[in-house]
């Protein structure tokens, strides 16, 4: 039998190296998932993994380049499907990972009938995958539509998309040898190897100048810094630096290095927030953190960063250097041009900061509540976590937690949705990991709202696919407070507005029964002396684990710094009459109680 474009399509990712694809079907991707069954049986192409719903498929897609840093594929059919994966097309586009969707669409003779599920497909995607977004009309256009999309997804970090038609995809594919060579032919070839880049020689010792003159420097990294973790606590040393995490670069430095302040805004830690208005001289490295207000103010430190992107430099803050430049590459062209400071003097502070924050962390952890403190339950996770799992987060106060009391270990990974920061992708981040790494144990960090929103779905997909992983453990923590939880705390601190119980309250729904239901081990923690076993249950299961927390809403997510305004919110809060106002009282002073040393 003759190839098909489908086939030809599957071949051409098997090709690339990509081993699997996440996506739900529909008959306007028959042919390709024809393609799909026929390579299997010879295991010449990507695996097939189902999901529960093609936004589910796009977030696994973008862990799975999160994660790996290769390309993630998605697979969706015409119409409703293709619409759906654009949430989590979005969550890849706004954090920089290379993700490819491949969607169905009507036959191209009906086009422009107004047909069933005929929805401009190029113009719906012309901004989350404007990089590179196309219909396959021929099969000439094979190979190199494939290609393009690969490569450029990997070489900007973002997303493409390829548009099949439902009556091309069973078409006879050309090969590229029996191309014609004419005029308009275009040729594909696979391999893409990244370069190395770097800044120009006297923009880097500009840098070194600026560097080497401050008295207090501070440095935050990001995701972008992840391969140069080497490189960055070098230059920290020399320069007595500490080192602040913006979220999507939490697990580019382990906690337990003393000059790690942690992370850094609303989220963040009390050491960082004293060394951003205290520094004189502010170093960015792969990060694009955006909000000003937890930077240095203008005028107070001089700044230099460091970022892969241009588009992306030299936005956050004034910088007097603007280094376009890999991380690792650029880093390791600055070290020779670095002066040892002598005064240690900033960095001890930094680093007395950084054990008062810690003893901070854990008194407002050990802190009673109704049943059981949210803080805790993350606090009695960080020395029982495996070596080298790999963390997920949700949206919400579950973030909040992530972000300050997990203590990251060398080899461990993490992420979340950073500039997106959507709700939804905590548990299909975690599914794509371990595909990824069937033999280390992921671990997703979600909310309630966001469990019900998607993850029980997702367990489904759990509950069909653990046993074919040599490690079966995955574990599922659910913030079980039946609470919008931290936009219950913005509507009290941003805008001095009561909790609305009609959109805040979430539905009860028993989560770990729910996981016994479906073969898994469910785990329910109502009281704080559970919450230890739980987690060493979870981490000995012989099969993945949901953990149902029934935790305290009225425990506040305390910013590093309370502003007048918030302070001038939460009193009007007060004033209005919150339906939580006994509780949240009791909780805030607990917490502030806990910051005052």
């Amino acid at each position: 039998m003759s190839q098909t474009v489908a086939d030809f399509l599957v071949q051409r990712l098997h090709q690339w190296g990509i081993t699997r694809v996440y996506g739900y079907p529909g008959d306007g991707i028959n042919g390709i998932m024809g393609a799909f069954q026929e390579a299997a049986k010879d295991g010449q192409g990507p695996i097939w993994t189902q999901v529960r719903h093609e936004e589910m498929a796009a977030f696994m897609a973008c862990g799975h380049a999160k994660f790996t840093g290769e390309v993630g594929v998605c697979v969706a059919t015409s119409g409703p499907g293709a619409i759906h994966l654009l949430n989590g097309l979005y969550d890849a586009k706004m954090d920089h990972q290379p993700v490819v969707a491949l969607v169905g669409q009507q036959a191209r003779m009906a086009l422009g009938g107004s047909y069933q599920q005929e929805v401009d497909l190029i113009s719906l995607y012309k901004d989350v995958a404007k990089a590179y977004v196309h219909m396959v009309t021929v099969p000439e256009q094979l190979p190199d539509v494939v290609d393009r999309a690969v490569r450029i997804a990997l070489v900007e970090r973002t997303v493409t998309c390829l548009i099949f038609p439902n009556d091309i995809q069973n078409e006879p594919a050309v090969a590229i040898e029996d191309l014609p060579r004419t005029h308009g032919v275009v040729y594909g070839s696979v391999g893409y190897a990244a370069p190395r880049i770097t800044a120009p020689q006297d923009e880097i010792q500009r840098a070194a100048e600026v560097l080497n003159s401050g008295q207090k420097v501070a440095i935050l990294i990001g995701a972008g810094a992840r391969r140069a973790a080497a490189e960055v606590v070098q230059v920290a040393d020399l320069l007595g630096a500490g080192v602040a995490k913006a979220l999507l670069g939490k697990d580019v430095l382990p906690d337990d290095l003393p000059f790690v302040t942690g992370s850094i805004g609303l989220l963040g830690t009390e050491p960082s927030d004293y060394m951003m208005k205290n520094c004189d001289t502010l170093l960015m490295i792969g990060s694009s953190f955006p909000y000003a207000e937890f930077l240095p103010k203008p005028g107070q430190a001089r700044g230099v960063q460091i970022d892969i992107d241009g588009r992306m430099i030299g936005i956050r803050y004034p910088m007097e250097v603007n280094l376009v430049g890999d991380s690792t590459t650029t880093l390791q062209d600055l070290l020779p041009l670095l002066r040892r400071k002598a005064d240690r003097s900033w960095r001890e502070k930094i680093e007395e900061k950084v054990v008062d924050w810690w003893e901070v962390t854990e008194g407002r952890a050990m802190n009673e509540a109704k049943p059981v403190n949210p803080q805790r339950v993350f606090w009695e996770l960080s020395p029982l976590l495996p070596d080298n799992c790999i963390l997920t987060a949700d949206s919400g106060s579950a973030a909040n937690w992530f972000a300050r009391d997990v203590k990251i270990r060398e080899g461990m990974r993490a992420s979340l949705s950073g500039n997106l920061a959507t709700m939804g992708p905590g548990v299909p981040y975690a599914i794509a990991a371990k595909f990824a790494y069937p033999h280390r144990v992921p671990v997703a960090l979600v909310g309630d709202g966001a469990m019900l929103m998607n993850g029980i779905n997702e367990l489904v997909t759990i509950a069909h696919y653990w046993q074919e992983w040599p490690d079966p453990r995955l574990v599922i923590l659910v913030l079980h407070n039946n609470d919008l939880n931290q936009v219950t705390w913005e509507m009290r601190v941003m805008e001095g507005n009561p909790k609305f119980a009609a959109s805040q309250y979430v539905p009860d729904f028993p989560y770990a029964r729910y996981a016994e239901m479906l073969g898994l081990k469910g785990i329910r923690v109502d009281a704080p002396e559970a919450i230890r076993p739980a987690w060493e249950q979870a981490f000995a299961a012989d099969r993945p684990v949901v953990i149902d927390a029934i935790t305290d809403p009225d425990v506040p997510p305390l910013p590093p710094h309370i502003t007048f305004e918030q302070a001038k919110a939460y009193a009007s809060t007060l004033l209005k009459g919150d339906p939580d106002q006994a509780g949240i009282v009791t909780q805030t002073l607990k917490g502030v109680k806990e910051s005052i040393f």
